[in-house]
């Protein structure tokens, strides 16, 4: 039953505690007045009770709704009424007209008491129906009697129990609607907070994708403008040692002039997040590599051999990126820092991971100090970490072994995932 049903019940239960009394009362009058009346002073008497009757309901029920929220109050009332309905009743049997209102108005009453007040109505409507108490005069009256107060007892329980169950009803709805509004004011909360923890979040959605795009750009910056600067000044320093060698010189400055606009061009696809010159321009990943590594060996005078293994397959751009520019960075601190004479670099397909492994037999270093910054590095060590965080972030991992003068070997991976075309 939803709201508005359980409202217009209610509505129609308080309009017939309402009228029924007083139409009762009148139809009981009338009847009496026209054929149960010995004389018009025993009319008028009982016409005068009935106006008390009719008084008492009116104060302390119909003026007065508020009373009968009142245990106490409801309790003197219905006293009362019986009283006044046991002596009408008495006058004369047409009152069980308005007897009925025991039944109607023990509702009232609170708790068990409603049974009391039932039990108290049911002998006097019973006697209303055998013709009044001066009619029981016999045992077989006696035995009608007893007869009909059973069948009221039916009648009123059934009313009573009506009664029970609407007011457990309303009762039930009291609680639902409290439960309600306490729901809704928990809700309400929880939308205010919500509102207030979506407004931070924005905040630090905001915060981190500066904080990202920050780490992006000192990224592209190292792995571009960092290390191009450094080719181009190393090229430079070999042109001004070989001022007495013409063809040298010349061709350190031209390297010098290649690195200076290869890092433009890289620069500019960092600005416009783009893929890595070498990886745009090669057909796939392992000729990008090759392309590097013969590029790096050109300006950094080591030898380099790159080998591939297993089936190269097509990964995603991010994937590709992280594995390109961890072979930049890897072959940049060989020549940085390792004084090697020679590096391989070797990229691995499996079913399952794409391995890049970088190799020089130079200086090495203490295996503790794996990719921490080395006294000498011009970046105090910033592109093992940019490393790291971007094979990280695309699902793969860095691995560093060094000893010193056995070299150093990295190892990227990252997983073979699907392209989605």
């Amino acid at each position: 039953m939803d709201t508005a049903t359980a409202n217009g019940h209610e509505r129609r239960v308080a309009l017939l505690l309402d009228t029924v009394p007083y139409f009762g009362l009148v139809v009981s009058v009338v009847l009496t007045a026209l054929f149960d009346s010995p004389g018009p002073p025993a009319t008028v008497q009982t016409a005068l009770i009935a106006g008390a009757a009719g008084g008492w309901i009116l104060w302390l029920v119909t003026l007065h709704p508020g009373w009968r929220e009142r245990p106490g109050v409801m309790a003197l009332y219905y006293t009362g009424l019986i009283v006044v309905v046991g002596v009408l009743v008495a006058r004369s049997p047409l009152f069980g007209f308005f007897g009925f209102t025991g039944y109607l108005h023990a509702d009232l009453l609170p708790g068990r008491w409603k049974v009391a007040g039932v039990a108290a109505t049911v002998p006097l409507m019973a006697s209303t129906q055998v013709g009044g108490f001066r009619a029981i005069t016999s045992g077989a009256m006696v035995t009608l009697y007893a007869v009909f107060i059973l069948v009221n007892l039916v009648i009123g329980g059934s009313v009573m129990y009506a009664g029970l169950l609407s007011e457990r009803r309303s009762t039930q709805r009291g609680h639902m609607v409290e439960e309600l509004a306490e729901a809704n004011r928990r809700l309400e909360a929880t939308l205010e907070e919500n509102a207030g923890l979506h407004a931070q979040l924005v905040v630090q959605a905001r915060e981190a994708g500066v904080l990202d795009e920050r780490r992006r750009m000192a990224g592209e910056i190292h792995d571009t403008l960092a290390q191009g600067l450094i080719g181009i000044l190393t090229q430079l320093e070999a042109a001004d040692r070989s001022t007495g060698r013409p063809e040298q010189h010349r061709r350190h400055l031209e390297l010098a002039r290649r690195l200076a606009r290869d890092s433009l061009a890289e620069a500019r696809r960092s600005v416009q997040a783009l893929r890595p010159g070498p990886l745009a321009a090669a057909p796939h990943l392992p000729q990008a590599v090759r392309d590097l590594a013969h590029g790096w060996a050109e300006t950094s005078g080591v030898a380099v051999r790159v080998e591939v293994t297993g089936e190269p397959v097509p990964l995603p751009a991010g994937l590709e990126v992280a594995l390109f520019r961890a072979a930049q960075e890897a072959l940049a601190n060989v020549a940085k820092h390792a004084r090697a004479s020679r590096a391989g670099v070797t990229l691995s397909y499996t079913p399952d991971v794409v391995v890049l492994d970088v190799r020089d037999d130079g200086t090495g270093f203490a295996a503790a100090d794996a990719g921490q910054p080395r006294p000498s590095g011009a970046d105090g060590g910033y592109g093992m970490t940019a490393m790291r965080r971007r094979l990280r972030q695309a699902g793969g991992t860095l691995e560093v072994e060094s000893m010193p003068g056995e070299g150093t070997a990295v190892s990227a991976r990252v997983p073979v995932l699907e392209v989605v075309a």
